[in-house]
C-alpha cells in the first residue's frame, strides 16, 4: 500500500514559504557543482531540485540562464551560496579532523547532504534537524537514488522554536562530548527570543571543546534593501519575497552572548571569503548581502 500521507507530508514540507528556500539554496549548490571553477560540489542538489514542483524548471547550470552570471538571482545570489557552502564545509571538517569532535549536529538542516558527501572520520555522527515535511521530501529522494551517508546519520523532525534539546539526548546525543553545530541560514527566520534561546540551549548542550557556526543579519531595518537586485530578482524570477520570511524584530547580539560564555568568537562578511578563494561577491550599490555575517563559535576546554 502507497503511504499518500508521507508522500503528501514530503511535498508539502517544500511546496511554500520556508521550505521553497532550501530548494532555491539546492538549486544555487547545483549550479555551483557544474562551473569549472567550482568551490563546493553537491551532486545530490540537482536531485532535489528537480523532485520539487515549485522548482523543477529552475536553472542547474549557469549556461541555463539567458544572461549567465550577470543574473542577480541565479548568478551572483548563488554564487554566495556556493561560497558559504564551501566555507562551512571546510569549518565543519576542520572542527572533526583538528577539534577532534565527533558529534555534528545540523540545526535546520533543510536539504544539507552533507552526510552523504563529506568525508567524515570514523566515529562521526550527523544529527539533522528540520520540520517533519523538509525531512520527508529529502528521505524520498535520497532513497530514490539510493544514497549511501558517510557517517552515521540521525534525522530528528523538529520545529526549532520549541525544545528540541531533549529529542537530540534522547536520540543518543552526548553532552558531555565535544560538539560541532552548524545553523545554516536558520536565524534569518526566527523570533528574536527563539534564536536565544537556541544559542542557550546549544551553549548548555555543548561540551569544552566544542564548536558552533551560524549566519546573521546585522541590518537595522532590512525594508532598506527591498529594492536590491537580489531580492527583486528572487521576487520576480521565482516567486520567493525573502524579506516576508525573515523575520524582523532587532537581533540579539547572540556574539556577544556566547563570548560571555567562555566562547572565543570570529565575525566575518562573507566577502572576506570572496578574497580568500578569489571568486564569489563582492561589495555593490543597494547590496542585501551587505548584512550578512558568518559566525565561528569555538568554547574553551576548560
Amino acid at each position: 500500500m502507497v503511504d499518500t500521507a508521507h508522500q503528501n507530508t514530503a511535498v508539502e514540507g517544500v511546496e511554500g514559504g520556508i521550505g521553497v528556500t532550501a530548494l532555491l539554496v539546492a538549486a544555487a549548490r547545483a549550479i555551483e557543482t557544474h562551473r569549472p571553477d567550482s568551490l563546493a560540489r553537491d551532486p545530490y542538489a540537482e536531485h532535489f531540485v528537480l523532485a520539487a514542483p515549485p522548482s523543477a524548471k529552475w536553472p542547474l547550470r549557469t549556461e541555463h540562464v539567458p544572461d549567465g552570471d550577470a543574473n542577480p538571482l541565479w548568478g551572483r545570489f548563488a554564487r554566495y551560496f556556493g561560497l558559504r557552502t564551501r566555507v562551512l564545509d571546510d569549518f565543519l571538517l576542520q572542527s572533526v579532523h583538528t577539534g577532534g569532535a565527533r558529534q555534528v549536529v545540523l540545526l535546520g538542516a533543510g536539504l544539507d547532504s552533507r552526510a552523504f558527501r563529506l568525508d567524515w572520520p570514523a566515529g562521526c555522527v550527523i544529527f539533522e534537524m528540520d520540520r517533519e515535511g523538509v525531512l520527508a521530501f529529502k528521505h524520498k529522494v535520497l532513497d530514490g537514488i539510493q544514497a549511501t551517508p558517510k557517517a552515521a546519520r540521525v534525522a530528528l523532525p523538529m520545529d526549532l522554536r520549541g525544545d528540541w534539546a531533549a529529542a537530540l539526548t534522547d536520540a543518543g546525543f552526548d553532552p558531555a562530548a565535544p560538539t560541532v553545530w552548524l545553523a545554516e541560514g536558520l536565524l534569518f527566520y526566527l523570533p528574536a527570543a527563539a534564536e536565544t534561546c537556541l544559542i542557550d540551549t546549544v551553549d548548555r548542550l555543548s561540551a569544552g571543546g566544542s564548536a558552533l557556526a551560524y549566519e546573521v543579519k546585522l541590518e537595522k531595518d532590512l525594508l532598506e534593501y527591498r529594492d536590491s537586485p537580489l531580492y527583486t530578482a528572487t521576487r520576480d524570477q521565482i516567486g520567493i519575497d525573502l524579506l516576508s520570511l525573515f523575520d524582523g524584530e532587532p537581533r540579539p547580539d547572540s556574539a556577544g552572548d556566547l563570548a560571555s560564555r567562555n566562547w572565543t568568537t570570529s565575525i566575518r562578511t562573507p566577502f572576506e571569503f570572496t578574497h580568500r578563494h578569489g571568486r564569489g561577491p563582492l561589495p555593490e550599490q543597494n547590496d542585501a548581502l551587505a548584512g550578512n555575517r558568518w559566525v565561528f563559535a569555538n568554547k574553551s576546554p576548560s
